[in-house]
């Protein structure tokens, strides 16, 4: 595992940056405006590379440009870069750089709640490829991920409420009491710092036991298979998803499948629903045919098998559970039909 330090304010040991022949830093347009000044007084001279911020940019386009930069500037093995960003520029400076003469090492700065608790642990890294979330990736973890909650506070509502659906996942999947205690505050009051170790502790450990993903660590996929699903039909549209709020739909529509797989009873679907509706809103929902091509390239899924991490009862999960067609169409009716 590599070195991951959680703190209030944003400190950068300088041993980090020792006997580098050369170093970077990536940052997106919102980083580069909000956070990159901050983070340049604790870096000794480097090279700048901005990109473009969003989703949209998560492609092997923007991939080209980094790469580029990179050779420009003559980058060799015993570089460094630093990736300033949220889940976005994470995964996709952290693939640059792993990728880039077979890997130069990286240090990751997640600047939103959803790369803190998330994106940023258990060297998950990609870009899009289309539609198809995350569809060229490998698995390599930087060297050192330097966590600070201050960051939090240059990020909208809205982009804060996309990080906060990895923590209800969290909760759901693994602790029934963090899950009873979040529903208790508002947004806008949970105690961030809390928050951000209690996830972070607790996906290292899913990570350290399955670092490729073979067993457990699927569970950490609970929500994303109809999530990404969601995500990857919206990417394209006027109103775009964020991450999160196609993370939360799919949560309420595979809590809708455990139900019907008697996983989880009706009193806790009811629960879940109606609290993450609560945050997120309700979206409309596609026709099936628009997300079931997309689901089918799910990279869980074996052979023509659907296969989902479901929540079993609150504060437990299985994974490798075949799903099918029609389980999802039922599961998109509830959360049409369902009344807050």
């Amino acid at each position: 595992m590599s070195i991951v330090k959680v703190q209030e304010s944003l400190s950068l040991p300088r041993a980090l940056f020792k006997n580098r022949s050369r170093l970077g830093v990536l940052a997106d347009e919102n980083t580069y405006r909000l956070c990159y000044a901050l983070v340049r007084t604790m870096l000794p001279d480097h090279i700048l590379i901005k990109i473009p911020a969003g989703e949209s940019h998560k492609n092997l386009e923007t991939c080209h440009f980094i790469w580029q930069q990179l050779t420009d500037h003559q980058f060799d093995r015993h570089s460094l870069l630093v990736v300033l960003g949220g889940g976005v520029a994470g995964d996709m400076g952290g693939f640059c750089a792993s990728t880039f003469k077979r890997g130069i090492n990286f240090i990751l700065l997640p600047t939103t709640l959803l790369a803190q608790v998330d994106a940023s642990i258990g060297g998950k890294l990609g870009v899009d490829f289309g539609p198809y979330k995350n569809h060229i990736g490998v698995f390599k973890e930087p060297m050192a991920t330097c966590i600070a909650t201050s960051f939090l506070k240059t990020l909208p509502v809205r982009e804060l409420r996309s990080g906060y659906a990895e923590i209800i996942k969290h909760g759901l999947i693994s602790d029934k009491r963090m899950w009873g205690s979040i529903q208790k505050l508002p947004l806008e009051k949970q105690p961030w710092l809390k928050l951000v170790k209690h996830s972070i502790s607790f996906k290292a450990s899913i990570v350290k036991r399955d670092p490729k993903e073979s067993g457990l660590r699927k569970i950490l996929n609970f929500g994303h298979t109809l999530g990404h699903g969601l995500e990857g039909f919206f990417i394209s549209t006027e109103k775009p998803l964020f991450h999160g709020e196609a993370i939360a739909a799919g949560m309420i529509l595979e809590a809708k499948i455990a139900h019907t797989k008697k996983l989880l009873d009706e009193k806790s679907l009811n629960s879940i629903s109606r609290y993450i509706l609560s945050i997120f809103g309700k979206i409309e929902l596609p026709n099936p045919d628009k997300i079931l091509p997309l689901i089918r390239q799910d990279k869980k899924n074996r052979g023509n098998t659907i296969l989902m991490a479901l929540p079993k009862g609150i504060g437990k999960a299985v994974w490798d559970i075949p799903v099918s067609e029609r389980e999802i169409v039922e599961a998109m009716d509830y959360y049409r039909a369902f009344q807050t």
